[in-house]
């Protein structure tokens, strides 16, 4: 993270010096601080019911502006189940932009992976009990490499822009693409590769998005590991991932269709490594197979405006890219608005996982959000 401050550093003494002899702008605005909670009750009806509440999760952040064209943000997460969610509390954002231009803006610092329509959602917007299972698997959220926990983002640099404007603010056509360590949150880099992921979509029609991603690079972990003689061994292993996603949506206040399908290709690790672990198992899950992929479906529609909605979603997620392990949910529910800043979200999921013995249960989800 130094050489990302260092880097900050440089924009903004450029900055200075193209602002000399000019009008006086603040060096910062007031900075802005929010947050929210998701509070949750889960119930499992599989063989051995269960039932909990939890405290999904907790964020706190600080942004603003500085010289009137940087934007920063820091934002920190506390996790209510830290043995399934990663380590906390910890650090999930942290970057500067430089914002003078539409059409070049540059980022650096910790941030959201530029993969998929909704990887950069926020939790609660997004309407459902979790994000879709391709998405968390190949995204980085909980990803199928074996990647620490990393809610859908790591460290690097990004370039994005918008283009050809058509009028109320909309423009036709966004890019983005970055580069980044390819080893998640709050962690160097350990292979010295480095990720490319990015972007492109057109917006014909206001609230209508259709894109393409696509992401290639590695990820590696220091530690030890046994080979298929017996012999173990200690150094760095480097995995390559390549993956593609195509999307669609159409958002308006109310309304929310979405659909995209991720592919997967490249091995992971059978077990999560924790950041700052580098003595680590290193074994390759060549069980699992080096393809993966999966495809959602959504809709979320207004019962009462602005007020009460109903809910549906088809998630299918392979993990292995054949059928004989996928795991599809159909999910159903609705959402309950008592002011922008309360909601109330309820789903029931059938589930049919086929690496079980038992493919069909069900569970059932309730949350309740606050944001401040």
């Amino acid at each position: 993270m130094k050489k990302t401050f260092w880097a900050v550093a440089v924009l903004a003494s450029a900055s200075l010096v193209a602002h000399a002899g000019k009008s006086v702008t603040p060096i910062a605005d007031k900075p802005k601080f929010s947050g929210y909670i998701i509070g949750q009750y889960q119930a499992n009806f599989q063989e051995n019911n269960s039932n909990t509440f939890n405290i999904r999760m907790a964020r706190v952040s600080v942004g603003g502006h500085l010289l009137g064209e940087f934007e920063y943000k820091v934002q920190g997460q506390i996790n209510g189940n830290t043995s399934t969610l990663g380590e906390s509390p910890r650090i999930v954002d942290l970057f500067v932009e430089w914002q003078r231009y539409d059409f070049a803006r540059i980022k650096i610092g910790q941030f959201k992976r530029p993969f998929t329509f909704e990887n950069p959602m926020h939790p609660v917007d997004q309407g459902f009990m979790g994000y879709s299972q391709n998405v968390q698997r190949l995204s980085g959220f909980n990803d199928r490499t074996g990647e620490q926990a990393s809610n859908g983002r790591d460290i690097g640099i990004q370039l994005q822009g918008d283009f050809l404007p058509c009028g109320n603010g909309r423009k036709l056509l966004h890019y983005q693409v970055g580069v980044f360590n390819g080893q998640g949150i709050n962690t160097k880099d350990v292979d010295n590769r480095k990720d490319i992921i990015g972007g492109v979509w057109v917006a014909p029609a206001k609230g209508l998005r259709i894109g393409a991603f696509g992401w290639a690079g590695s990820h590696a972990r220091k530690g030890h590991w046994t080979d298929g003689a017996g012999n173990e061994h200690q150094g760095t292993v480097s995995l390559g991932q390549y993956r593609y996603a195509i999307s669609a949506e159409y958002k308006d206040e109310d309304w929310q269709i979405r659909s995209e399908y991720i592919h997967s290709t490249g091995y992971g690790f059978k077990t999560t490594k924790q950041s700052g672990d580098d003595a680590a198992d290193a074994t390759v899950n060549y069980a699992q197979g080096n393809k993966a992929d999966g495809v959602y479906a959504l809709c979320i529609a207004p019962i009462i405006r602005q007020k009460l909605r109903a809910k549906a979603r088809y998630d299918m997620y392979r993990k292995s890219g054949t059928w004989a392990d996928s795991r599809t949910q159909y999910e159903v529910g609705l959402n309950y608005l008592f002011c922008k800043n309360l909601e109330l979200q309820a789903e029931y999921a059938f589930i049919n996982d086929r690496s079980l013995t038992k493919h069909n249960y069900s569970m059932l989800d309730v949350e309740l959000s606050v944001r401040f």
